[in-house]
């Protein structure tokens, strides 16, 4: 029944996208103002909740809690399970802005600040590390620990609904179906804007390589191409395509970084990284509770509320893909695993793109910006163009989207798989290339109705209604793992005493 009613709701919309691309545009484009206007303050309060909710468990006398039975160990080794939720959490989003978006904020910079200058600089790198730090990976992982406890502890189906159950509200239970119908459908939403974005560079990393034209009909072509390609790689299953595919993303991920960094300034790399890191941490609170209510600025809404939006409604795929691999971690590993190890590499990588970008930008006026307004997507190759080896870079970045395309993919038509099957870790292969083709489908009318803007405009929209469900996710596993921390306190104290009267009878 949730196949039917969540895939029915998309193909709708699909098939409007597809007749009416203006006509759909339009419509979101109002809903987006509206929400953007009037619940932009949520998104920011939820959001910064979720890290201090992370910071807590992870400290806290909960942290020795271990995701499934005592006995039991990680599936994964250590690198495979950081991979694979890196690949599958930011892949293609990482490529797509490491460059564009420092340059982006260093041309029209966040409000009271003048574009082209220092401070400008330093606040874009702040900005990126912001918007692609600790925020966005405690949403992912608190959502994947609420489901990850549920499933391995009290031995629930592995869905949004099941990780609501330690709360007592009556009404909530009475929703569980529509609350599993809300994060299908924002999976679908969200991956599909992804695998958008991924498909606008791809074809800049053709064009710069091979000449192949920017429009429409390339882009169209190259979710086709891609779409076969990850379902291929859906139907092998977790331990075989995707986990291979995740560890090699993030070989190649890691050597294009080194190579931009030995080749580039490597110096003000080092130092980019030094200063953006301490702005960060001092300006955190500011940043993560910054509105514009007495200035006409709309940066804010299109910048961090689109991003908090996004994290969030990839949150039930990437939260229910991190919890499927992460069996047998304790609850404080599983945190430092998802939001710190994580948010450094990303700190690392603005580091080195955006670092790089930018030195180029202020120091040898190499003109960026401009490539960043006549096509965001062809950022990173007008950097490789002004660095030794440039074709070659192009030519491994335009890989390297390509399989993170392909690994967001295939992780995410497993996962709708799995939440529209009714909890079954292994779904069928009819429904994973159901999935895929309405993915797919959902980016090609979504480009059709706006390219890029309607990508981000569908997200926000789709991410509103998901908010609520995280909040109440939340207080299920706070209540769920307070729980079971008390119930392994009371067998402590049992089997204590019990063992004191053995000794007493010797």
């Amino acid at each position: 029944m949730q196949l039917i009613v969540s895939a029915g709701v998309i193909l709708v919309i699909v098939v409007w996208g597809l007749l009416a691309p203006g006509q759909l545009g339009a419509v979101f484009e109002q809903v987006l103002t509206l929400i953007t206007r009037n619940f932009g303050w949520l998104y920011l309060w939820v959001v910064l909740g979720l890290v201090l909710l992370a910071g807590l468990l992870a400290f806290s006398r909960y942290g020795g809690l271990k995701l499934g039975a005592e006995d039991d160990e990680p599936e994964f080794s250590l690198g495979a399970w950081f991979a694979m939720l890196f690949a599958a959490g930011m892949g293609i989003g990482l490529v797509f802005w490491g460059v564009a978006e420092p340059i982006s904020h260093f041309g029209a910079p966040p409000p009271g600040i003048a574009a082209g200058t220092p401070e400008a600089a330093n606040a874009a790198m702040r900005y990126s590390f912001f918007h692609w730090g600790l925020h966005p990976w405690a949403v992912y992982s608190i959502v994947a620990l609420a489901i990850a406890f549920f499933q391995f502890r009290r031995g629930g189906a592995a869905l949004i609904s099941t990780s609501l159950q330690a709360l007592p509200w009556r009404p909530v239970r009475r929703l569980a179906g529509v609350f599993n119908v809300l994060a299908v459908i924002a999976t679908a939403f969200g991956v599909a804007a992804s695998l958008g974005i991924g498909a606008l560079q791809i074809n800049s990393g053709l064009q710069a390589v091979f000449g192949l034209p920017i429009g429409q009909a390339s882009q169209l072509g190259i979710i086709v191409v891609t779409t076969a390609l990850f379902i291929g790689s859906a139907v092998t299953g977790v331990a075989r395509g995707i986990k291979w595919l995740s560890s090699l993303n993030l070989i190649v991920a890691a050597l294009l970084a080194l190579a931009i960094f030995v080749l580039g300034p490597t110096i003000t790399i080092i130092d980019t990284f030094t200063n953006t890191l301490g702005s960060y941490l001092s300006e955190f609170v500011r940043m993560s509770l910054r509105m514009t209510p007495f200035r006409a600025s709309e940066w804010v809404g299109g910048w961090t509320i689109f991003y908090w939006a996004w994290w969030i409604s990839w949150s039930p795929f990437v939260g229910l893909f991190i919890a499927r691999v992460s069996k047998g971690r304790t609850v404080r590993e599983f945190i430092v695993g998802t939001v710190l190890a994580p948010s450094l590499a990303a700190f690392i990588w603005f580091s080195v793109f955006g670092g790089t970008a930018l030195h180029l930008e202020v120091w040898q006026g190499v003109p960026l910006s401009e490539a960043v307004k006549a096509d965001v997507s062809t950022a990173l190759f007008a950097m490789f163009d002004a660095l030794p080896l440039g074709g070659l870079m192009s030519g491994v970045a335009t890989l390297l989207v390509l399989v993170f395309f392909v690994t967001s993919g295939d992780s995410a038509v497993l996962v709708l798989g799995i939440m529209s099957s009714g909890g079954d870790a292994n779904p069928s292969r009819r429904v994973k290339v159901i999935w895929g083709l309405l993915v797919s489908g959902i980016a090609i009318s979504l480009l059709l109705a706006g390219g890029v803007k309607a990508v981000q405009t569908a997200t926000i929209v789709f991410a509103l209604p998901f908010t609520i469900v995280i909040m109440l996710m939340a207080a299920s596993l706070w209540r769920g793992l307070r729980e079971d921390w008390l119930d392994e306190q009371r067998r402590e104290r049992a089997l204590r005493k019990k063992m004191r009267e053995l000794a007493g009878e010797r």
